[in-house]
């Protein structure tokens, strides 16, 4: 009989619980995370808008080409950073280790109480929206739909990072197995026109001006394409972290822009520009054109395995933050124990998905989410000036490393500018909302105390002593 994950979650007293995650999750696993994370229905949203806006095929594969290079710069960078520190944690370690421990707190509790649970809820809602399209639920059912995939996907990456790894593979690898046949079936049907490309630099009437799209169009990429840095979250339980991590960093985000630059192509192949008139009827008459009257439930079926692979990812790798401050005595201590049968920061995540669940039923996270925005992408920057600060960032003030940084600091700077002239008011709530987290920190760890914590070894966790898994 299989007894019920909260009736053995262990209690903060119990030393062999704590801190002894197991480096399980290989190379293939790592890039999955990756890409599991990267593509959600961004893909099928953002794509109409952006090409309505920006109206040229050429400029709009730039715009896809151009994040994606920043995201590799990016992902160099998480990557030197995840060889240097490969533990549980990701940017709160780095911001820790370089700004001292009340800003990688203050990560901590942006991550905690915000950004993870209104991320969760958003996708887990655009799950729902297409399980609507198959099933008519109405917006409670919808609620519930959300809801219950948090749960079960939240229960799963409790039950153990083995089964959660095994689901995130078989997920990610339906999801490009289904793109690949979606770009591969576009072409080969010979259902679209290629002049529809046609001409390919100059831009269609009705476009927006160029500079105002390409702007537009790169914050949309932007966070089509983010999610990539989580993977740097799950370094404690990644074998070989130092080479593997940086692999699939490079190399998940590089299949995404390849994915993200072909789906785009494919859809101009099948839908001229000037049938766009809404996001979601890009989608739905790509797949008309493609498979006739069953188009919209085919690509119905094709975003929800793809959200709900990222869905997984997220519940899997954002948890690990929340572990990683318990351990340094910069959160509360309960949240430092694995569970003792499954070895996995149960606590942790079990916090994420509740608080995912209560903005799914209250059907606010857009727009706390919206004031959220510049915060997120300030502690991105700060995470990857953190590479060059202090003692330990001069063996990382190598040419290659300075250029990967500049790479993606260049747009990522800019696009925070923008959002700060877009809208001063809301990015100074959000930072103030931040900031309010310097006085809980005293409460929680009045010494700022980072000693609590327990090097992550290769020892099999409680209750799986003998079990080896090579993922």
């Amino acid at each position: 009989m299989i007894e019920p994950i909260a009736a053995t979650l262990p209690t903060p007293s119990t030393p062999s619980t704590l801190n002894t995650l197991k480096r399980r999750l290989g190379l293939t696993t790592a890039t999955a995370v990756v890409v599991a994370e990267m593509i959600g229905v961004g893909v099928f949203l953002t794509t109409a808008g952006m090409a309505k806006s920006v109206g040229s095929p050429f400029w709009l594969s730039v715009v896809w080409a151009t994040m994606g290079a920043a995201a590799i710069g990016g992902a160099f960078c998480f990557g030197a950073l995840a060889a240097r520190r490969p533990e549980a944690g990701g940017s709160y370690i780095y911001l820790k280790d370089a700004y001292g421990p009340r800003v990688g707190f203050l990560y901590g509790w942006l991550s905690m109480l915000v950004t993870d649970p209104g991320i969760t809820a958003a996708v887990a809602v655009g799950l729902a929206e297409y399980v609507g399209y198959l099933a008519p639920i109405g917006p409670w059912g919808r609620k519930f739909v959300a809801m219950a995939a948090i749960g079960v996907l939240a229960g799963v990456n409790i039950r153990g990072v083995a089964l959660g790894a095994s689901l995130l593979r078989v997920l990610a690898a339906l999801k490009l197995g289904l793109l690949g046949f979606l770009v591969f079936w576009g072409f080969a049907s010979g259902k679209g026109d290629w002049s529809n490309l046609l001409p390919i630099v100059a831009q269609r009437p009705g476009s927006q001006p160029l500079v105002p799209a390409l702007i537009g169009g790169f914050i949309a990429a932007f966070f089509s394409m983010g999610g990539w840095w989580d993977l740097s979250k799950l370094s404690g339980e990644v074998r070989d972290p130092a080479r593997n991590v940086p692999r699939a960093l490079v190399l998940g985000v590089s299949i995404v822009t390849l994915v993200y630059v072909l789906i785009t192509v494919v859809f101009l192949y099948l839908v001229p520009l000037e049938r766009i008139d809404d996001k979601q009827a890009f989608a739905a008459l790509a797949g008309e054109v493609l498979f006739g009257r069953l188009g919209g439930a085919v690509f119905s079926w094709i975003v929800i395995i793809t959200v709900a692979g990222s869905l997984s990812a997220l519940l899997m790798a954002a948890p690990r933050v929340y572990f990683a401050m318990a351990c340094d005595g910069l959160f509360f201590p309960r949240f430092a124990a694995l569970h003792p049968k499954y070895g996995t920061p149960a606590r942790a995540t079990l916090i994420q998905a509740v608080l995912a669940c209560v903005l799914v039923a209250a059907g606010t996270f857009d727009q706390i989410l919206a004031y959220f925005i510049v915060p997120t992408v300030v502690f991105l920057v700060l995470t990857v000036f953190a590479l060059f600060v202090g003692e330990r960032g001069r063996s990382a003030r190598t040419p290659g490393l300075i250029a990967a940084a500049l790479l993606f600091l260049a747009p990522t700077t800019a696009l925070l500018a923008l959002f700060f002239m877009d809208s001063p008011l809301r990015a100074g709530i959000g930072l103030g909302v931040v900031l309010l987290g310097v006085p809980f920190s005293y409460l929680v760890a009045p010494a700022g105390t980072t000693a609590n914590r327990t090097e992550i070894t290769d020892q099999d966790p409680p209750g799986e002593v003998g079990r080896k898994f090579d993922l």
